[in-house]
């Protein structure tokens, strides 16, 4: 089974155990996880979000939304115009 089929594989529970085992840092049983299992598993968590979930339940979600509506700042992922600026007295 490659990494694509186990998150197709991957239960609600499975996730919602791998959710907590980050977030906690210890699996169900109390054994800590080493720095490449919590990766493993965060990853995991992410990708199965990213297929089962709407944007706005997957974890790291950050509601930009106002009561009004409108959006609070600017939208980190659009692409920002810099200007540069020179020193013109050569």
């Amino acid at each position: 089974m490659n990494y694509e089929e186990l998150i197709q594989a991957m239960t609600p529970d499975m996730h919602q155990s791998l959710q907590r085992a980050v977030e906690l840092g210890k699996w169900p049983d109390g054994r800590k996880l080493t720095v490449e299992q919590r990766d493993i598993c965060m990853r995991a968590v992410i990708a199965y979000d990213y297929e089962n979930k709407p944007a706005d339940e997957r974890v790291g979600f950050i509601d930009r939304t106002k009561k009004d509506g409108s959006q609070h700042g600017k939208d980190p992922l659009q692409a920002d115009t810099i200007k540069i600026l020179t020193d013109d007295k050569n």
